[in-house]
C-alpha cells in the first residue's frame, strides 16, 4: 500500500515511541509530537509565501545595508523566514525524520541562494564605491556571535514546545540576524570582495549551526527525543560547531586587542597631554597581519603632528600593550568657513 510521507512519519513515530518505556516525566505525548511535526512540516515548506518573505526581507535588508540604516535592517530581520526551516531541520535530524529534514534543508538552501543572488544584483545596480559600517560589521564574526546564535536557538526551540513564549520569536529573529549576513555575501560578490563575502558567510554558518544545535538540545531536554537515539546527531552538531571556534576565537582575540588599543589611543589623543595637542580621533584601522601591527589613525587637529610625537606615542603603546605598533596618522585640519567670511575678503 502506498503511503504519503506524512503517513510514513506517523507509522515511524509510533514504532519509535511505543518500543520505548514511556515515562510521563521524560517522554512527551505521541499526539503532541505529531502536532509538532505537522507544524514544522508547514513551517519548512518551500512554497510561495516562503519565497515571498525571502525576497521581501532580502530587498529590505539589502537596501538597509546600502543606506547604512540599522532600523531598516531590523525590519528585515523580523520578516525573514529562514529561522523556521532551520528549526524543522534540527528536529528532523534529531528524530530521524528524513522527509522533514530534506524539506527543511531544501528551504534553507533555496532561500539562502535566492537572497545571495538578489542582493548581488541589487549591489551591482547600486554601484556604491564603498560600504558603510552596517555592512563591514557583519564581515568579522567572533565567539560573541556564536553565543548569541546558541542562546537564540535555545529560545526558538523552547518556543515550539511552550506556546506561552512563541510571541518572542520576532525578538529572537532580530537577535540572531540571519538575513543580513546573507545579503552582505551578495553585496561582497557584487564588488568582487571575497574577504567581505567570506566573513559574512562565516557569520551565517555560525548562526545556522548555533541555532540548530541549541534547538536540538532544547528538544531533548523537553523530552521530544530519546538521548540514546539523539546522541549521535548531537555529537555531529557539536563537532561541526566546534570547528568554528578556531576562526571565531581568533576574531574575538583581535576584537579585544583592537578595543584595548583604541582605548589607549583615545586616552592619549583626547586628554591633550604635553606630547599631543588635543585632537579628535575619527577612526582607527589595524592590520594585525604585519609585524609589528600597523595602525592607521584618522584624526582632526588644529596643528600639525610631528614624527617625534608619533614616536613618543608608539613608545607609550609599547609600554601599555606589551608590543610594538607602527602608527600612521591621516590628519584632517580643522578649518571653519562661514558665508560671512566673504565680506572680510579684501
Amino acid at each position: 500500500m502506498n503511503m504519503s510521507p506524512r503517513q510514513r512519519w506517523y507509522r515511524h513515530l509510533g514504532k519509535v515511541f511505543t518500543a520505548q518505556p514511556a515515562s510521563p516525566q521524560n517522554l512527551a505525548d505521541i499526539e503532541q509530537l505529531r502536532q509538532i511535526q505537522k507544524n514544522l512540516c508547514a513551517e519548512s515548506q518551500l512554497d510561495t509565501p516562503y519565497l515571498v518573505l525571502v525576497v521581501g526581507s532580502c530587498v529590505i535588508a539589502t537596501l538597509g545595508l546600502l543606506s547604512n540604516s540599522a532600523a531598516v535592517i531590523i525590519g528585515a530581520m523580523i520578516v525573514a523566514p529562514l529561522m523556521m526551516p532551520i528549526r524543522g531541520l534540527a528536529f528532523g535530524a534529531l528524530i530521524g525524520d528524513v522527509v522533514l529534514f530534506r524539506r527543511a534543508l531544501l528551504s534553507v538552501v533555496v532561500g539562502t541562494g535566492v537572497a545571495i543572488l538578489l542582493s548581488c544584483g541589487l549591489g551591482m545596480v547600486a554601484g556604491l564605491s564603498a560600504f558603510g559600517n552596517e555592512i563591514l560589521a557583519r564581515s568579522t564574526p567572533n565567539l560573541l556571535d556564536l553565543g548569541i546564535a546558541i542562546a537564540a536557538g535555545g529560545v526558538c526551540g523552547y518556543a515550539l514546545v511552550e506556546p506561552k513564549v512563541s510571541g518572542t520569536l520576532a525578538g529572537t529573529a532580530i537577535a540572531v540576524a540571519l538575513m543580513p549576513p546573507v545579503c552582505v555575501v551578495g553585496l561582497g560578490l557584487s564588488q568582487g570582495n571575497w574577504v567581505l563575502s567570506w566573513g559574512a558567510f562565516l557569520l551565517f554558518v555560525t548562526n545556522f549551526l548555533g541555532i540548530a544545535l541549541a534547538c536540538m538540545v532544547a528538544f531533548v531536554l523537553a523530552g521530544y527525543a530519546h538521548w540514546t537515539k539523539a546522541r549521535g546527531v548531537l555529537a555531529l552538531a557539536i563537532l561541526l560547531t566546534s570547528v568554528l571556534v578556531i576562526p571565531l576565537g581568533i576574531s574575538f582575540v583581535e576584537l579585544t586587542r583592537q578595543n584595548r588599543l583604541e582605548a589607549n589611543l583615545r586616552q592619549v589623543l583626547l586628554s591633550g597631554t604635553i606630547t599631543f595637542q588635543r585632537v579628535e580621533l575619527i577612526r582607527t584601522r589595524t592590520n594585525w597581519q604585519t609585524h609589528p601591527p600597523e595602525t592607521r589613525l584618522t584624526v582632526r587637529a588644529q596643528e600639525p603632528i610631528t614624527p617625534r610625537q608619533v614616536q613618543l606615542l608608539e613608545e607609550f603603546l609599547q609600554r601599555r600593550m606589551g608590543q610594538k605598533f607602527t602608527l600612521i596618522f591621516d590628519v584632517n585640519p580643522i578649518q571653519e568657513v562661514r558665508a560671512s567670511d566673504n565680506d572680510m575678503t579684501p
